[in-house]
Parts: structure tokens; C-alpha cells; sequence
């Protein structure tokens, strides 16, 4: 081997080399600006000073309870003060953080706690009555803590003895936390939305967490100081690492507890807010407020978007709002966002059509993440870059997850080959742009034809009828599979079924028109996602 002089006696070192966390981040923040505020929450103002301390009181109340690395604390909360503290206390004594979504039934959560094996428990008082039962199914019986806020007060009974704000007090502001020994060392849980089964556990790491705070930065175009509204639940993917994102440029973050209308133009309009996040529910939630419930915005909001790609009348209406729209992919196994449509200038001159064409596209890798591409799963071979050759979207890079948490027969089949196996089906563009045409149990097969979900819903969404649609596939003997649409009708409008064919009769190839047409609510879950797996069952008993 020849002699390399770079490899000689320049070891790593404390001095040199030290591992990435985002808890070093927030301790920055603390440092430099400890009088900004740091949260707003109904009439509270926590600065940075306040919240580390706070943080800290955390860790050393959890580390007096002898919770520490390698255990489990899970938190049953909305987007409240406490939140942002657990994401930081939590990880200060080792511990790992499972933030529970607040919508399950009883039974996921017992099934996630006894998994996790979770040590401690906190829990919002709103909670309690669907926590109280899960606790009964539950093997484990973790230590409980009781949060009650104070700006919304709630009328169920305490699980415990222990209040959160009496529990934090019992800490040490000045408790000397731990970086991660390695920056390998799981930071948090994350549970998969569990459509099919029992969800599965996705463990993050402290690398890909900090990370994510420089690419979250980047990728939204947040500057010094933003003003970051949680429309986002900070149980999904931990709020996409907003909860530590906004700590590298020393923001404010405004809770939310409720996504509703009048309090997220109240909070834009009072608190001068520049950045938020959500699914497109959170759009169509904006958009069809009542009047009433409106105020001017008179300052630009970024409105960073996830999922499928809204409607093009919805993208056009929420610009004209004034709102700075950017649209991300990725799921809980990539930390939440992992691509990004980055808009060229020169694109804002295209027709409509094109310019809507280049709006539904999925985008290229975030900044932090190594390599994206589409492949065919069968021969791992990159599909051509034609737009139209479909394969699977597949990742590789630091911002994909440690793997599945005791599963490691799922974590070997989702990192086959190499790579992250997403289960996403798309194409790859000549401009090397990604754009979703489904998820692979998603495809119809009709007369051996490959029909995309994701091609009709678009275009039963330019319909100005509807609100919400999903499209699944339905048995059927001559067939297969034939196309079955599920359609919510928006408020005060009506519309018939041979309104609809006739609609995608004139957009789509014959093959590929909804054999069905069903009106009803669309199913979906806590973070705007539709439930398709529900809406088989259906299909299949029509």
C-alpha cells in the first residue's frame, strides 16, 4: 500500500472531531440568543434562556427516575410547550424519544408502548381517557406524568400524581447533560402510520437529526430569526426535525394545539409568522374559512407542503393568498422530508399546463441526503430518464433511519441492495427531477394494463366539484382490477356519478375512467394522509 501523509498522526481527536446532535444546536441558540423568545403559547413567552433551563430540569428529573441510555420515554402530547422540551430533554440523558400520535385507539398505543418497552410516559390530560385504557392492555406500566396546560384546561381525571410542571421543577437547570458517545446513538422512535397491521418502529440517530436542521434550513429558505407556526403535528417523523430546525437560526416557535382556521390567520396575522408545514388538508383548511374566520396577510409566508401534490386551482389560490409554496417528499424512514421540488426562476414564465406539470413533480435530493434515484427493484438498475419508465424511488444517504426497531428482517428488505426501498413507484425526468406515479401496492392491473391511481386522482381533482378523492382498485372477474373512485363532494356543491365518468371520460384513455364512482368521506389519518387500505375493503364489497 503507498504512503499516504494524510493518514499520519492526524488522528481524530475531542479537540477535532465530536458527534453531530442537534442538541448542540439548541444549546447555541441558548447561548447567543437567550433573551429571544424562543416559544409562544397562548399568553406564555418562553426565551431561549428559559427553555434550555427547562430542558435541562427535564433531563435531570428523568435522570433522578434512572431513565437513561438505550430506555424508552414516549409522550402522548399536542404541539405544546412540553413537546419542544421533551425533543431536547429527553435526548440530553441518553434516552430515546417516542412521540405517540395523538389519534390512535388504545389499542395501537398499548401495542407501541409494550414495543418500545417504554419507561416513562407523559401525557396531555386531554389524552387521558384513551391513554387510561391503554395502560390496561399494556404489559409494561411505564412511570406517568400528567401535563395540564394551562392555556386550555381539560376536564379528565390525572392518570398519576405526577403533575409535568411540579415533575420538571424537581430538575436541575444546571444539569450537565451528555452528547451522544457516538452520533450512531437512536434519538428517537418513530411508529410507521400502521395502514396495514401493526405499524413498524423507525429509529432515528443524532447524525441524521442534526442533519436535517441545516437542510431544513435550506431547503425552506428560512433566514435569522423565523417565526415557525405548528400547523405540523410534532408526532409525525418529530415534526419533520422542525423541532430542532428552528433552533440553527434562533426562531420562535408558535404553538398550535388545534389545526383551525381562525387561530392559524390569527397566529400568522399576531405573531408575524414566516414558516409553516402541513398536508394539503391544512390548505383546503385555510382556503374554505369562513370569512369570518379570515385575516389580511400582509408580510410573505413560506408554506413548505408534503404529500401529493395539491390541485393545480388550490396551488394558484393559496399564491394568490400570499403564500410562497414548496413542495417536499419523503417518509418516516428518511426523517420526514428528503426531497425537494426546487422552483427554477425561468419556470414562472411557462403556460399553465406546464407550469402545473412542473408543480407535480417531486424534486431532486435534499442537501443532506447522498443519492435519489428510481430503479427497477427486480435488476437494481436505474430506470432511463425518460419521464414515462416507471420503478421504485429509492434513497441513500444520512438522513435514512438506523432501520426498523427489533424487525430485522423488514430492515434488510427495506435496505436491499444498498439502498432504502421506499415502495413509492415513479419516474425519473431527463432533468433528473423524480415525480410519484404511486405506491407499489397502489397500481391498478386492468387487463394486464398498469393503471396509475395517482394519474386519475389528478384528474378527478380538476374537477371543481370535489374536495378529496382517492382512487383503488376493485375485483373483477372479466378484468382483474378495474378503477374504483372514491368521491367527497365539497360543501353545497352536488354532482352525479355519470358527471364524473364523463369528466375523466374526457381526460384520461378509456382503460383507465373509474368503472365506479362511490361518494362519501374520504378516510385519512392524523396527518392528512388517505387511508387507501380502508377504502379496498370497501371496493371489495361492492
Amino acid at each position: 500500500m503507498a504512503f499516504n501523509p494524510y493518514e499520519q498522526n492526524l488522528e481524530k481527536t475531542p479537540a477535532n472531531y465530536q458527534p453531530l446532535s442537534p442538541l448542540s444546536i439548541v444549546a447555541r441558540a441558548a447561548a447567543v440568543y437567550p433573551d429571544h423568545v424562543a416559544i409562544i403559547h397562548g399568553s406564555q413567552r418562553i426565551a431561549y434562556r428559559e427553555y434550555y433551563a427547562r430542558c435541562r430540569r427535564l433531563a435531570s428529573a428523568l435522570a433522578q427516575r434512572y431513565i437513561g441510555k438505550g430506555d424508552t420515554v414516549s409522550v402522548m402530547l399536542s404541539n405544546t410547550p412540553p413537546m419542544l422540551e421533551a425533543h431536547v430533554g429527553v435526548p440530553m440523558t441518553g434516552a430515546v424519544l417516542h412521540a405517540l400520535n395523538t389519534r390512535l385507539d388504545a389499542a395501537i398505543i398499548a401495542f407501541q408502548l409494550d414495543h418500545a418497552h417504554t419507561k416513562a410516559l407523559i401525557v396531555d390530560r386531554e389524552f387521558a381517557p384513551v391513554v387510561r385504557e391503554a395502560l390496561t392492555l399494556s404489559k409494561v406500566q411505564p412511570l406517568l406524568i400528567d401535563y395540564d396546560d394551562p392555556e386550555f384546561p381539560q376536564p379528565h381525571d390525572r392518570l398519576s400524581y405526577l403533575d409535568y410542571e411540579e415533575f420538571v421543577q424537581t430538575g436541575d437547570p444546571a444539569f450537565q447533560w451528555r452528547m451522544p458517545d457516538d452520533e450512531w446513538e437512536a434519538i428517537s422512535l418513530n411508529y410507521t402510520s400502521g395502514t396495514t397491521g401493526n405499524p413498524k418502529g423507525v429509529v432515528y440517530h443524532h447524525r441524521g437529526a442534526a442533519l436535517m436542521c441545516y437542510a431544513n434550513t435550506i431547503a425552506t429558505g428560512m433566514g435569522q430569526h423565523p417565526v415557525y407556526l405548528w400547523t405540523l403535528p410534532m408526532f409525525h417523523c418529530n415534526g419533520w426535525c422542525f423541532p430542532w430546525s428552528v433552533a440553527t437560526v434562533a426562531g420562535t416557535h408558535v404553538c398550535l394545539r388545534w389545526v383551525r382556521p381562525k387561530a392559524i390567520y390569527d397566529a400568522i396575522a399576531d405573531h408575524k409568522v414566516t414558516n409553516l408545514c402541513g398536508a394539503p388538508i391544512v390548505m383546503a383548511t385555510l382556503l374554505n374559512a369562513p370569512e369570518s374566520e379570515r385575516r389580511e396577510i400582509t408580510h410573505a409566508v413560506s408554506f413548505s407542503h408534503a404529500a401529493a401534490p395539491p390541485p393545480e386551482a388550490v396551488l394558484s389560490r393559496m399564491q394568490e393568498a400570499g403564500f410562497r409554496l414548496t413542495h417536499l417528499y419523503g417518509l418516516t424512514e428518511t426523517y420526514g422530508p428528503a426531497v425537494l421540488n426546487e422552483w427554477k426562476s425561468d419556470w414562472d414564465s411557462l403556460d399553465k399546463e406546464a407550469w402545473a406539470a412542473k408543480r407535480a413533480r417531486q424534486g431532486v435530493r435534499y442537501a443532506a441526503l447522498e443519492d435519489l434515484t428510481v430503479m427497477d427493484p427486480a435488476t437494481m438498475r436505474v430506470v432511463p430518464a425518460d419521464g414515462e419508465t416507471m420503478g421504485e424511488v429509492m434513497f441513500r444517504g444520512n438522513i435514512v433511519m438506523k432501520g426498523y426497531l427489533k424487525n430485522p428482517k423488514a430492515t434488510d428488505e427495506a435496505f436491499r441492495g444498498g439502498w432504502f426501498h421506499s415502495g413509492d413507484l415513479g419516474v425519473l425526468h431527463p432533468d433528473g427531477y423524480i415525480q410519484l406515479k404511486d405506491r407499489s401496492k397502489d397500481i391498478i392491473i386492468s387487463g394486464g394494463e398498469n393503471i396509475s391511481s395517482i394519474e386519475v386522482e389528478d384528474v378527478l381533482y380538476k374537477h371543481p366539484a370535489v374536495a378529496h378523492c382517492a382512487v383503488v382498485a376493485k375485483p373483477d372477474e372479466k378484468w382483474g382490477e378495474t378503477p374504483c373512485a372514491f368521491v367527497e363532494v365539497k360543501p353545497g356543491v352536488s354532482v352525479s356519478e355519470d358527471e364524473i365518468v364523463a369528466h375523466c371520460q374526457s381526460h384520461l384513455a378509456r382503460y383507465k375512467v373509474p368503472r365506479h364512482v362511490v361518494f362519501a368521506e374520504v378516510p385519512k389519518t392524523s396527518t392528512g394522509k388517505i387511508q387507501k387500505f380502508r377504502l379496498r375493503e370497501l371496493a371489495r364489497e361492492l
